[in-house]
């Protein structure tokens, strides 16, 4: 029987990973709460919530794991020839909420839709908390791309990304992995295996390797100057 979170006990300890189950891959727990407190414990223990608006709070932490190094990351030749033209203008946190919003739009692929009301309410609160970042693409003043994460120590969680130009939401993860790495961010979560971010240098790597990775470096602080862009 999966293990059921208390709600209203945001600081009870998750179940210990080795209980994830393998089908669906990495299903740990549900119920709980989308507190700051549970959300940062959930992070920080390498778990994630992931779940459809009228089922109940689900956390994962599946095996393998997608990550990027951010000295691996891969850019073709084709994309740094759109890069060089300077399609787009990037910036960091200055559209939180409607970065988040338009990742929950339903698209193509049947993701997004997960992002309900409550979710995005979470989110923006770890944002105004300094836990949750966004990088924005913009076009004519308007909102063309992006993505969103949680930041812990060295580690960055990525956890949605939207476009409604082509390439605007790989030159906003290109810039977003290059200004990590002078941060001295050492790993990017990518979640689950997907072939755009594979093209982008991501790999995966057993859980057991993950969670060591992130015990690493959960606790080490980035450069003073990130996130003050």
């Amino acid at each position: 029987m999966l293990p059921y979170l208390d709600p209203h006990q945001p600081s009870q300890n998750f179940p210990s990973l080795s209980e994830a189950l393998t089908d669906p891959d990495g299903l740990l727990a549900a119920g709980g709460c989308l507190s700051s407190t549970r959300l940062l414990s959930a992070y920080r223990n390498g778990i994630f919530p992931w779940y459809s608006e009228d089922d109940p709070i689900l956390w994962w932490s599946p095996d393998p794991r997608l990550v990027i190094f951010p000295n691996q990351l891969h850019i073709s030749k084709s994309l740094q020839k759109t890069i060089r033209k300077q399609p787009f203008t990037l910036s960091f946190d200055k559209a939180f909420a409607d970065v988040i919003a338009a990742c929950s739009n339903p698209r193509a692929d049947g993701l997004g839709t997960w992002l309900s009301p409550e979710m995005q309410n979470a989110y923006i609160q770890l944002h105004q908390q300094g836990h949750a970042h966004s990088i924005e693409a913009w076009a004519d003043n308007q909102l063309v791309g992006g993505l969103y994460g949680i930041a812990i120590g060295r580690v960055f969680f990525g956890e949605s990304m939207f476009h409604t130009q082509t390439d605007a939401s790989k030159i906003a993860f290109v810039t977003l992995i290059q200004q990590l790495t002078e941060w001295g961010y050492q790993l990017i979560d990518c979640q689950v295996h997907s072939d755009h971010l594979v093209s982008l240098g991501a790999e995966e790597i057993p859980r057991t390797h993950f969670i060591s990775l992130l015990k690493q470096h959960r606790d080490n602080a980035p450069n003073q100057q990130a996130w003050q862009i």
